[in-house]
């Protein structure tokens, strides 16, 4: 697959040393995949998650680090690309007021 939006990974790893690898591990993964569907994504990621928000907006949401940060992608499975919104700390992922930016 194609990760549009690596600028958005490459900010938050110099910010947070302590998720270079996992990101790393998810970029090289990502980039080997040819998910068709979420199912697929969660055969690689488990806790991987389809959020449907009011917009209509489908977010796929990744653990990033065990617990510590939630990766925000929008998928399109067809076209094989997956576009990086942003990555956030769990308790400002929590909080919900991202939902309203997708």
């Amino acid at each position: 697959m194609k990760i549009i939006g690596q600028e958005v990974l490459a900010k938050f790893k110099k910010k947070n040393v302590d998720a270079r690898s996992w990101i790393d591990a998810w970029v090289k993964a990502v980039e080997e995949a040819a998910w068709q569907s979420i199912d697929d994504a969660r055969r690689t990621y488990p806790s991987a998650d389809g959020v449907k928000l009011k917009s209509g907006n489908v977010v796929t949401v990744f653990n990033c680090k065990g617990n510590d940060y939630r990766l925000l992608c929008y998928v399109a499975y067809a076209i094989q690309t997956i576009q990086v919104l942003e990555v956030i700390p769990h308790p400002e992922y929590t909080k919900d007021l991202w939902k309203a930016r997708y």
